[in-house]
């Protein structure tokens, strides 16, 4: 993603039409942590909502223990996307990466648990429709993980 910003900021820079192009790539520029952020957010959701549909659909497996997959397989592929290109923490001493890695899953147990909570009580109490809850459960789970991302875990000027 990073690339494609790039990208479109040295074009910007070379055409002589390109104001409106310049503001563009300057909103993407001024934006790009949080862009990155979404377009890694939709990959992780994708990871979890692929994964749990291919559990409950095809393995047959019980939507609690299918949302616990889902979750550990998305919060692998989260930490990843989120140290290296969402918030570039490239510190690699090894308290700091011990932190981040504390935090990070604390604040994801923290998360998966709300999720799994919340497919519970929809699902099992109120008997909704897992799929939609489980959509709907997701944004939730997105909003809180950027904030819990952004303040807590990657803070930059530690």
């Amino acid at each position: 993603m990073n690339w494609i910003i790039d990208l479109i900021c040295r074009f910007s820079e070379k055409t002589a039409e390109g104001s409106l192009l310049r503001r563009c790539a300057g909103l993407l520029a001024k934006y790009r942590e949080v862009l990155n952020y979404l377009f890694f957010g939709v990959l992780t959701t994708l990871v979890n909502l692929v994964s749990y549909f291919v559990l409950t659909r095809a393995f047959h497996i019980n939507y609690i223990a299918a949302t616990a997959i889902a979750w550990v397989l998305s919060v692998l592929f989260a930490y990843v996307t989120n140290k290296i290109w969402v918030f570039e923490s490239r510190d690699t001493a090894p308290g700091v990466i011990l932190r981040e890695l504390i935090s990070f899953v604390g604040c994801r147990l923290f998360s998966g648990a709300l999720d799994m909570g919340i497919m519970y009580l929809c699902v099992s109490v109120w008997g909704m429709p897992d799929g939609i809850i489980k959509i709907l459960s997701n944004i939730l789970v997105i909003v809180l993980n950027y904030i819990f991302s952004k303040l807590l875990i990657f803070r930059k000027g530690k």
